[in-house]
């Protein structure tokens, strides 16, 4: 990556860790956090289980690549979309400059188990199914090209969220550390 980077967009499969790391990852540098889920909540003024009940599924996306254009031209900022964001068209490829990619990966029985250990978070229509670990397998497995597209892969399922953040941290400050070797040298 040769330009310096300026937003952190953090994708992966619904309990990878995106809201978790995101806020850490945002505290560390100094950078606003933006959770995309959490804005569409206050703007509908309802769950988004309740957004797929009313409006459908591909209402909420619409909401989510319109919020997502307007949130990805901030900079110092660290954003976590959900995990199906790879899905919409278009929104990779017109990410701009300055943008680092990062995909959580979660196993399928991983992501289930985490699911199910917060009850009182948010709830999950795309899991509403007899069979929900199945259905995170299909889910996973269709959209683990799209999340592949990233710059930068993680593995979630035995790690910490502090040793993730490390990770994306160095990564970050590597780069600016460059970019900013490279303004003092120019200039001298």
């Amino acid at each position: 990556m040769g330009e310096r980077i300026e937003r952190v967009l953090l994708w992966g499969f619904m309990a990878s860790g995106k809201t978790a790391v995101g806020a850490e990852l945002a505290r560390r540098l100094g950078w606003a956090h933006v959770d995309l889920d959490e804005v569409i909540v206050r703007g509908a003024g309802k769950p988004i289980a309740r957004i797929f009940r009313e409006e459908g599924e591909d209402r909420f996306r619409s909401l989510e690549a319109e919020l997502s254009r307007e949130l990805l031209a901030q900079r110092q900022t660290v954003l976590s979309p959900g995990g199906g964001w790879v899905t919409h068209s278009g929104l990779v490829e017109r990410l701009p400059a300055g943008t680092l990619t990062v995909w959580l990966q979660v196993s399928p029985a991983t992501a289930l188990e985490r699911v199910r250990a917060n009850p009182d978070g948010p709830e999950r229509p795309l899991l509403a199914s007899p069979d929900p670990l199945g259905r995170i397998r299909d889910l996973l497995a269709a959209r683990e090209p799209l999340y592949a597209r990233a710059a930068h892969a993680i593995p979630t399922d035995s790690r910490s969220i502090d040793s993730i953040v490390d990770e994306i941290e160095a990564l970050v400050r590597s780069n600016l550390s460059v970019f900013e070797r490279q303004t003092v040298n120019s200039d001298g």
